[in-house]
């Protein structure tokens, strides 16, 4: 999800992964792939940057996970496997 702002202030978020189109007419939209449109606040290229720094950190994530690296936000917990949120990668001995 990438974080947007309406042309009145508001604050919105959007799958990354919908987005069609980014148009600057001069107003910023974002179509989405059912036809959607947004008008936001920031520019195409603010919405671009938005869109490849969510995509790097999956793959940051990622990353951290296969080598084991990866740790859970303090602001989740997990009580429990059934709690987690992360599936585990198997360990290279797993593989």
């Amino acid at each position: 999800m990438i974080r947007v702002t309406r042309l009145n202030g508001e604050h919105f978020a959007l799958n990354a992964d919908l987005i069609e189109r980014v148009e600057g007419h001069p107003d910023t939209v974002i179509t989405l792939l059912e036809g959607n449109k947004y008008v936001v606040a920031e520019t195409v290229d603010q919405v671009i940057r938005e869109i490849r720094d969510y995509r790097a950190s999956i793959q940051t994530v990622a990353f951290q996970m296969d080598r084991g690296e990866y740790r859970m936000p303090a602001s989740h917990t997990p009580q429990g496997p059934e709690d987690s949120s992360v599936v585990p990668f198997p360990t290279r001995e797993e593989r």
